[in-house]
């Protein structure tokens, strides 16, 4: 009994063996399968719209992609590294620069640049921070010649500046130069952020502003003083005359007065002289008679009579 157990058991063994290797051969398919995917997915790429996509092969530039979607690479052989494609702001080192009138000046400005072509980018400046390094020295160059040739009261105020505006000549030279070196970046903008006195200098130049201001303020109120007495006196004047015209036409019209006075009283009295040898009596009482004045007259004086309204 024991020995037909046994047989029966190997016969039951021997029957599951061919199977192992049609499992191990489904493990191998599944995991080359992965493998593959894998390998697959590892070498698609997605371009995004502000980026340039840099493909090497074997070091050497094959293509650039920069046209949004999803592309292929050869596997193993081929590389791809990511550029910006959008503007980029840099923030030039602050530069000490001499002007036209020897003074010295902290000039602090910054750059929007872009790389315009990728392959000159990679084959001459290699690197962003060389293209940015190269970008910076011609920056320095540019700026210390151009603020060399202008006074300090030009740089301060670019609208005073009888070369056009500081900035834009600036942005043209550095292009040109990249242009010529065909580092492929485009420089946008450059601007001047702010341009400072070294810190030895300040004081004095403080003091000799404040003095310029207090001398122009003098200035004015020197000038203001003159205005005033020239107003003054012109008022004065033309009131001195208006007084004296008023003056005069008042004195016209009284003499004119006057002599209409004296026609109507020379024309009043011809009619009756006795009415006017009574007016004239009654003034004379005007000027001779006062409130101390003693008179003395004889009682039969028409003087008398007319006083104490005696009339018979």
């Amino acid at each position: 009994m024991t020995t037909s157990n046994d047989s029966t058991n190997i016969v039951s063994l021997d029957e599951k063996k061919p199977k192992q290797p049609k499992l191990f051969r489904f493990v191998i398919w599944i995991v080359l399968a992965i493998i593959l995917l894998v390998i697959l997915l590892s070498n698609v790429y997605i371009v995004k719209e502000n980026e340039y996509k840099v493909v090497r092969q074997f070091g050497e530039i094959v293509r650039i992609d920069q046209q949004p979607g999803l592309y292929f690479k050869i596997p193993f052989i081929q590389s791809v590294t990511t550029l910006p494609k959008a503007q980029m702001f840099y923030d030039v080192a602050e530069a000490e620069i001499n002007t036209k009138d020897k003074k010295r000046i902290l000039v602090n400005h910054y750059a929007v640049w872009e790389i315009k072509n990728p392959k000159e980018m990679i084959q001459n400046a290699r690197t962003l921070e060389n293209a940015e390094s190269k970008m910076d020295e011609f920056i320095f160059s540019i700026v210390r010649t151009e603020l060399g040739r202008l006074n300090y009261d030009e740089i301060i105020n670019d609208e005073k500046s009888s070369r056009g505006s500081l900035n834009d000549q600036i942005t043209e030279k550095v292009n040109e130069l990249l242009e010529q070196d065909r580092y492929g970046i485009n420089v946008v903008d450059v601007r001047i952020k702010r341009i400072d006195l070294p810190a030895e200098n300040e004081k004095s130049v403080y003091k000799r502003m404040i003095s310029e201001r207090e001398s122009k303020a003098q200035e004015y109120l020197s000038m203001g003083d003159a205005q005033k007495q020239r107003i003054i006196a012109q008022t004065d004047r033309e009131v001195k005359e208006m007084l004296a015209k008023a003056q005069a036409d008042a004195e016209r019209i009284r003499a004119s007065g006057e002599q209409e006075a004296a026609r109507i009283y020379n024309e009043t009295f011809a009619k009756d002289p006795d009415f006017y040898q009574f007016y004239r009596t009654l003034e004379s009482y005007k000027k001779t008679i006062g409130e101390d004045t003693v008179v003395i007259l004889p009682a039969n004086s028409p003087y008398a009579k007319w006083l104490l309204g005696n009339m018979k």
